[in-house]
């Protein structure tokens, strides 16, 4: 058994054709002159936006690092999101396609989202729901958790999405601690043919979350659930009302908004410490995501977008909600797992809709890869022009399987790095840009990084070190909810005036930008430092192996030891001679030193529902520990 020949190249260059038609043909030449003025960069691209009333000062930096973008500007992001495009030829472009997992399609225009996104921001109001109040939302990936976020936004509320699957734990610390007086909720949703009783998980929290005083419920699987006289209300009899009855009656008018004005709040703790809600605004924000989707996918507007990822991230909220729309693209929405109820479902739905441009993350694609390429070759994948990664770094095994199988070598792919905290695309090639497989290529125009050792000083290309930003961004958080003091300390205290991104990252001697992980996700073996995705990423290069995890254990004498966790693809099968195998096979792309002391072959990882490696979990499991925060487990 040997690796893998079809090797990843070492650089890929896109076709004539694909630089012929890109909107950004000379990447290096506009990122040159972003650098030269950032602010004059981004108005620029804030000037392609609506606003009720134009800015003061593009960057108030008066205060850092609490940083204000686009100052005495009014606006809102629903009126590029929705309102500027009723009365226009895309109010009747479809927003959204949906699909169930049994095959249900729900489509929604321009102007059907709109009537919605007013209906039930009256709803809201006629319960109370004001300009700055937060409200919860825990819903299924229906359409109605993008109509209820735009909802919030409209009339000026914050809105906290909690993804439809957390614990009653994690529901009710979100709850309480962003003093939600309104829930949304479902009845129950559908993961993999299997019911969610979100209801019942509400029901729970609420029980120790006394704040709520509304609870609306979303119809989904029809199942009963206890609904509360006087609390919980059914989503359709309430958007099915005498417009009277809803308040100010329709149409319901956009709050004009500061640009500074929060416009949602989303908890992250990623694999470890506590779940900390992350603000982001208005003004900035918009700016920030509509330009990144704009240049980095070359948006058109014939194009079939699908980001699969769930709206309740950060991935989702930028680029399933807000960015798509105010770029008038339409966008597929899928319910449910790739795999369900066979490991070709993303295939289908790409030749069903005519998707054009697909956006996952690697986790999915290497958990697609060990089906083998039957499934998708069974089906018509030629609408497909780009494709898109994010979440974590790419291997470059993954990379090849992901252009060769499913782009059929012509497809770019657009390798993303960005955060929760940032908002947006920091790191980002566009489709007219050579590409490295398992490289970010450089920072996106008008962004500055570097490579920092722990004493603060730029490290040589090639070595690893602290990834920092060195420059504010629109879309960047402006707080942590409550903890401004976390703000500060967290994220510009190790080296002043910079952002401490939390991730290793390494550039090579062309620029290129090469993320090793996070800076925890580091083993130190007899004192040489080995980064968990290096060693991971070796062992899914050999050609038997789908998944892999690896950690670090206390060894006595090497200071740590590495064990790896490995799923195997379909027709193969665990056995000492392939665990001796695997390790040679590591031992032969890194050397010696990060050959893992022990292999485990399982038949899955903990995994946050972003798709993360939980490492930590796995490393206090070996350790005998406990497990410590588990709220983002997926399962």
């Amino acid at each position: 058994m040997s690796v893998d020949d079809t090797s990843a190249p070492k650089l890929w260059t896109p076709p004539r054709d694909v630089v012929r038609k890109a909107t950004v043909k000379d990447y290096d030449a506009l990122r040159a002159t972003a650098q030269a003025d950032p602010q004059a960069f981004w108005e620029e691209q804030a000037r392609t936006l609506k606003w009720y009333r134009k800015w003061d000062k593009v960057l108030d930096d008066s205060h850092p690092p609490f940083y204000k973008w686009f100052t005495g500007a009014k606006t809102n992001i629903i009126q590029n999101a929705i309102d500027r495009h009723i009365g226009t030829a895309t109010q009747n472009k479809l927003a959204y396609i949906w699909e169930s997992e049994t095959g249900e399609v729900r489509t929604l225009s321009y102007f059907g989202l709109a009537r919605e996104v007013c209906r039930f921001g009256n709803v809201l109001k006629s319960m109370g729901v004001k300009k700055g109040d937060r409200v919860t939302i825990y819903l299924p990936r229906i359409l109605e958790l993008p109509i209820a976020m735009l909802a919030c936004a409209k009339i000026g509320a914050v809105h906290s999405v909690v993804y439809g699957g957390f614990s009653v734990e994690s529901l009710h610390g979100r709850i309480e601690d962003s003093e939600s007086r309104v829930l949304i909720t479902a009845d129950g949703g559908y993961q993999r043919g299997k019911l969610v009783p979100l209801k019942q998980i509400a029901d729970e929290a609420l029980q120790r979350a006394g704040i709520v005083e509304h609870v609306i419920v979303v119809r989904r699987t029809k199942e009963p659930v206890n609904m509360e006289v006087g609390r919980d209300y059914w989503y359709d009899d309430l958007m099915n009302m005498p417009l009277a009855t809803r308040g100010n009656g329709e149409p319901c008018p956009t709050e004009v908004m500061d640009a500074e004005d929060p416009l949602f709040m989303l908890y992250t703790s990623g694999t470890t410490g506590k779940p900390k809600a992350i603000v982001h605004t208005h003004g900035g924000y918009q700016v920030g995501v509509a330009t990144t989707m704009r240049m980095t996918f070359d948006l058109r507007p014939e194009d079939r977008w699908w980001c699969a990822a769930d709206p309740g991230w950060i991935t989702g909220h930028s680029y399933i909600v807000y960015a798509p729309l105010i770029l008038g693209a339409t966008s597929v929405m899928y319910e449910g797992a790739p795999t369900f109820p066979y490991p070709d479902r993303w295939w289908r739905i790409v030749e069903k809709h005519g998707v054009s441009i697909l956006y996952t993350a690697p986790t999915a694609i290497r958990g697609l890869m060990r089906f083998g390429e039957a499934w998708p070759n069974r089906h018509d994948l030629s609408s497909l022009r780009l494709l898109g990664s994010v979440g974590e770094p790419i291997n470059p095994e993954a990379w090849n399987w992901y252009h060769r199988v499913i782009g059929k070598g012509r497809c770019p792919i657009m390798d993303t790095w960005w955060q929760t905290e940032t908002g947006m695309f920091m790191i980002a090639p566009v489709p007219s840009f050579p590409l490295k497989p398992g490289s970010g290529t450089r920072p996106f125009p008008g962004i500055t990084a570097e490579v920092l050792d722990d004493a603060g000083k730029p490290v040589a290309p090639g070595e690893e070190g602290r990834l920092v930003l060195t420059s504010p961004w629109p879309a960047m958080m402006r707080t942590i909810w409550k903890d401004p003091d976390r703000y500060v300390s967290q994220y510009w205290s190790t080296f002043p005036g910079k952002y401490l991104t939390g991730d290793s990252a390494r550039i090579d001697e062309d620029g290129y930008f090469w993320i090793i992980g996070r800076m925890d996700d580091v083993i130190k073996v007899s004192g040489y430092r080995l980064g968990t995705a290096e060693i991971e990423s070796a062992l899914v290069s050999h050609a038997a192996v789908s998944e892999a995890a690896a950690i670090g254990v206390p060894h006595e004498i090497k200071g740590s030891a590495i064990w790896a966790y490995v799923i195997l693809r379909a027709g193969f099968t665990a056995s000492p001679a392939l665990n001796e195998e695997l390790g040679a096979h590591v031992s032969r792309e890194m050397g010696p030193i990060a050959r893992p002391e022990r292999i485990e072959f399982v038949n899955a990882l903990p995994k946050t529902r972003s798709g993360k490696i939980m490492r930590r979990l796995l490393k206090a499991r070996a350790q005998g520990l406990p497990d410590g925060d588990i709220s983002t487990l997926e399962e």
